[in-house]
C-alpha cells in the first residue's frame, strides 16, 4: 500500500466522524516538504456544501491524528478544502455520483484513436464509465483513466 492509499485509510474516518466526506487526497513530496491536501465534501446524499468551519474543524482533527499516527516522514503542509465545481473523479464511487452531468476524461492509453474524451456520463459501474460523445456512447475502464473531472457547463447571464 503506498503512502496515498495509507493516509486515505487513515483519515477518512475522522472526516466522516465529523459528518463530512474525504472526497480526494493528494500528497506531493517536496524538496521544502511535503505538500498534503485534502478535499472535503457533504456525504453523498446530502445536500449543502463545505464551509470554512467544516475545513477548520477537518483541519483540526486530522491535525491530531497525523500528530499521533506520524505517517508523513518529515515536515508537510496541510490543506482542506471543498473538492469545488470542477471537481476530480477517481472512484466507481466518484462517477456514480454524477452520471448525467459533464465531463473531461483522459485516459492513459488511446481508445478508439484518442485520449481525451468530453461529453456527458450516461453511465458507471464498477468496471468502466459511459460517456456519450458527439451522440455516440464511449465505454471507458476505469482501470484505464489517467484523470477525469466534472466539466460544469457555464451558465449564461440574462
Amino acid at each position: 500500500m503506498n503512502l496515498r492509499d495509507r493516509l486515505t485509510e487513515l483519515l477518512a474516518p475522522t472526516v466522516a466522524d465529523l459528518g463530512l466526506a474525504l472526497w480526494e487526497l493528494e500528497y506531493s513530496p517536496r524538496s521544502n516538504g511535503a505538500l498534503l491536501r485534502l478535499f472535503i465534501d457533504a456525504p453523498a446524499g446530502q445536500s449543502g456544501g463545505v464551509t470554512i468551519d467544516d475545513c477548520e474543524r477537518v483541519s483540526h482533527a486530522v491535525s491530531a491524528v497525523l500528530d499521533a499516527a506520524d505517517p508523513i516522514p518529515g515536515y508537510y503542509t496541510l490543506e482542506v478544502s471543498s473538492p469545488g465545481l470542477d471537481r476530480v473523479l477517481r472512484s466507481y464511487e466518484h462517477f456514480a455520483r454524477y452520471v448525467g452531468e459533464a465531463v473531461r476524461v483522459e485516459m492513459a492509453a488511446a481508445m478508439a484513436g484518442r485520449k481525451r474524451f468530453s461529453g456527458r456520463l450516461a453511465a458507471a459501474d464498477r468496471e468502466a464509465i459511459t460517456v456519450e460523445v458527439d451522440g455516440q456512447a464511449v465505454r471507458l475502464p476505469l482501470a484505464g483513466i489517467h484523470k477525469a473531472r466534472l466539466a460544469p457547463e457555464a451558465v449564461g447571464v440574462s
